[in-house]
């Protein structure tokens, strides 16, 4: 284990968190708010210590493997939240450090579960909540793969880092270089996010409220500034998210393809048409199974289509109360909440990708058993999957359920429905946010215990960085000095 590296990264990752708190520190200058000193506070902390790690960690041979990988994308994450959640700690805006480093983790990693109520989040200082819809922005492509692009790195072996933070079964390099990977996807994600803020500003919002939704819905965050999350906004504002949303759930290896002229090879990709395909037959038994709560067909359609949207992408904002829509819907939307969107995209969940392969796997077996003398392969976006993704896949779905359970059991120890903490697991370990029943769209997650939170929060990093990281960290064989790599 190379831990000069290992720290050097992590020195590095918090002098980039200190320059990104400059954006919400200049927020709350413009609007003359007394949150501006803990910024300058948590930034001059971050800042100290990141130069204290770089400068005693610079390590002479900067390459690393694939578990020096997994550790520094494990440790960033939890050093990320643990600094991030400092403004809230030190403002008195949430002054337990449990609950602000649950609210901030719920940021980074995109969730967006929150442990304050309306009144709470409306009275919150606006640097706060510029902050707090940032991390969703920051979280949503990826810290370290920010780094690998603006950090000078000699080191070759970087994919590392990115296969370990990207959401996904398959993550590779869109060109030759990495580096010009990264700034590709960055570049991409910044377009797409400002074309948001362009287009709610110009539907009303004020430019505070644009970005800080733009944010939560780049990042299929769904952190906001009002209580009743969008639902009173216009529905020219409630469409322009619902879109935006649904196009960042879909892999941004189309865009890139798209932008190269490759437009045959885009349109062929069979992890976007079943993404698309999964909406489109949501929306429309969603909209036939509550036709009779709302006034007119495309308002049905419209709110339909906003949670449906807001569920598969895990982005988590709400225009109605589907806590309180029949039965079939509300399964409908649980089932989303696991399946997710595409794989390298900024969405959370299973991931399409890892479904289809599921059951393209679950056929092969069933014509294998008809057919013992057959060997037909499995086909994914026109190319054979080799045995080991697919043998990855059932593994990754295995320790899915084992994780699931485990910290389904600890909740159950909490005095809720069963509905209550089923779904509060579903909404954290896929990064959804809002569940059912006590954790519906109009509740949040203060009920629970500092225990439960913490278990929770563990969760929404199993999540966004799809459990292997942080089971490697704390794998003591990783830490053990050993000449094999």
């Amino acid at each position: 284990m190379n831990r000069r590296i290992i720290f050097y990264m992590l020195g590095q990752i918090l002098k980039v968190e200190a320059v990104l708190m400059l954006l919400p520190l200049i927020c709350s200058v413009i609007y003359r708010e007394k949150s501006a000193i803990t910024f300058v506070i948590t930034i001059a902390l971050a800042l100290l210590l990141g130069f204290l790690l770089t400068l005693l960690n610079k390590p002479k041979d900067k390459t690393f493997f694939a578990k020096e990988g997994f550790v520094i994308v494990a440790l960033s994450w939890m050093t990320l939240s643990v600094v991030g959640a400092l403004p809230f700690v030190i403002s008195g805006a949430i002054p337990n450090f449990v609950d602000a480093f649950f609210e901030t983790v719920s940021g980074f990693t995109t969730t967006g579960a929150t442990i304050l109520g309306g009144t709470e989040i409306e009275g919150m200082s606006k640097g706060l909540l510029f902050w707090r819809s940032f991390t969703h922005w920051i979280g949503g492509m990826g810290i370290l793969v920010l780094v690998m692009a603006i950090v000078p790195t000699d080191s070759g072996r970087s994919i590392h880092i990115i296969r370990a933070e990207m959401p996904g079964p398959i993550v590779g390099k869109l060109v030759p270089k990495l580096k010009s990977t990264a700034k590709i996807l960055y570049l991409i994600y910044i377009i797409l996010t400002l074309l948001e803020v362009i287009l709610l500003f110009a539907g009303g919002m004020s430019l505070f409220e644009s970005l800080v939704h733009s944010f939560g819905t780049a990042g299929t965050g769904g952190f906001g500034v009002k209580g009743d999350s969008i639902a009173s906004y216009s529905p020219y504002l409630q469409w322009v998210i619902t879109v935006f949303m649904l196009i960042f759930g879909i892999n941004f290896n189309i865009y890139y393809l798209i932008i190269a002229g490759k437009l045959r090879t885009a349109f062929k990709s069979e992890e976007l048409w079943c993404y698309v395909g999964i909406v489109i037959a949501a929306v429309a038994l969603v909209t036939y199974n509550i036709h009779n709560l709302f006034d007119g067909f495309w308002e049905t359609v419209r709110q339909s289509a906003f949670q449906v949207a807001s569920i598969i992408t895990t982005t988590g904002y709400a225009t109605t109360d589907f806590n309180l829509w029949p039965g079939l819907s509300k399964g409908i939307l649980f089932i989303l909440m696991f399946i997710g969107a595409c794989a390298g995209s900024t969405a959370g969940g299973i991931k399409v990708s890892r479904i289809v392969l599921l059951f393209k796997r679950i056929s092969a077996n069933l014509r294998h058993m008809i057919h013992p003398r057959g060997a037909e392969a499995v086909r994914f976006e026109g190319k054979k999957v080799e045995s080991e993704t697919l043998n990855g896949v059932l593994v990754y779905f295995a320790i899915y359920f084992v994780c699931f359970t485990v910290i389904l059991f600890v909740l159950l120890f909490e005095p809720f429905d069963f509905e209550t903490n089923i779904s509060a697991v579903a909404a954290c370990f896929n990064n959804v946010g809002p569940g059912l029943s006590k954790v519906g769209p109009m509740g949040n997650y203060d009920i629970f215990s500092y225990l439960s939170k913490m278990v929770l929060s563990v969760a929404m990093l199993l999540g966004r960085l799809e459990i292997y990281p942080l089971i490697l960290l704390f794998s003591p064989r990783n830490w053990i000095k050993s000449r094999n790599k």
